[in-house]
């Protein structure tokens, strides 16, 4: 039996250098925890532009590493059976091991989301916009890039796509989340350009017709690894690099 927390970060923008000020997790039932912290570099005004929190929203807050939530979430980690899900975990995973934080089991629901869909039909798979294209109601009101909303709808879009798993590969609930951690334990493959001025065509035809776009494209990416790396697979992969 697997045993699930739900979890988003706010932070001080996003780059390696930048931390967490917000956090949020759910464990789907009882548990529900949202809280501030003082971070150790300042926030950004992009950052505060889309989550709303100020340095004054957060001098006098404790620092992450010396907070109740901190300590749960270490002791969460030990768990054999414990399973963090974010949506671009990629992010807050990094955000948390900044902080000394490291999970084993991770399930990205933007990665499932993406690998489900393989015919490339949904236009972006932010979570917001996944919330309104696939119709996901909610039991209460929620503010988007507020951590704890993001975590309300981050759990029903898990739902979704555990149930679409279970009901196309005739899976048990926990046969879904195993699967679903395989998805989220390697880069994505991107399937389409959805920028530049290849946008709508696929990587692979572009790979074809353009190589030296992915080339040109695969030197950018790697200018950011850590937030690229399912572009970087996927260029390396179309490239013959992998």
């Amino acid at each position: 039996m697997y045993k699930l927390l739900f979890l988003d970060t706010e932070t001080t923008g996003n780059t390696p250098e930048d931390r967490l000020c917000q956090i949020a997790y759910t464990d789907g039932n009882k548990l529900r925890t949202e809280a501030l912290y003082k971070p150790t570099v300042p926030i950004s005004i992009e950052s505060m532009a889309v989550h709303h929190i100020t340095t004054k929203m957060v001098a006098n807050k404790p620092a992450f590493k010396f907070s109740l939530e901190y300590a749960y979430l270490k002791n969460f980690f030990t768990d054999e059976q414990s399973v963090l899900i974010a949506h671009n975990a990629p992010f807050d995973v990094g955000m948390l091991k900044h902080e000394g934080l490291v999970p084993d089991r991770i399930i990205c629901t933007l990665r499932v989301a993406r690998f489900l869909d393989d015919e490339s039909k949904i236009p972006s798979y932010r979570l917001q916009y996944l919330r309104y294209y696939l119709d996901i109601e909610l039991d209460e009101q929620v503010t988007a890039h507020d951590a704890l909303g993001d975590v309300l709808v981050l759990e029903k879009l898990f739902e979704r796509l555990q149930k679409k798993i279970m009901q196309k590969l005739g899976k048990t609930a926990d046969e879904a989340i195993a699967y679903m951690l395989e998805i989220s334990s390697k880069p994505s493959l991107m399937r389409k350009f959805n920028f530049g001025k290849h946008k709508d065509k696929t990587v692979e035809e572009v790979s074809k017709a353009d190589a030296g776009y992915l080339e040109w494209l695969l030197k950018q990416k790697m200018e950011n690894e850590e937030a690229e790396e399912d572009w970087i697979y996927t260029l390396k992969y179309y490239l013959g690099k992998l």
